[in-house]
């Protein structure tokens, strides 16, 4: 049953290549997630270094 309204792409404003694929929606947003933390994590080991250097410890 094609219950589409979509019948062609003319004049479509935007293509959703992974919208009908959840598994990859989630991967996507893991990855996503992952590098914030990855960030986030890095810049707290950096401070903390320079901390550590700029008070002689």
């Amino acid at each position: 049953m094609n219950s589409a309204p979509i019948t062609a792409w003319e004049g479509a404003e935007a293509y959703f290549t992974f919208a009908d694929k959840p598994a990859l929606l989630a991967i996507f947003c893991l990855a996503a997630i992952a590098a914030c933390v990855y960030t986030i994590v890095s810049m707290v080991k950096h401070e903390n270094a320079s901390s550590r250097k700029l008070n002689g410890k």
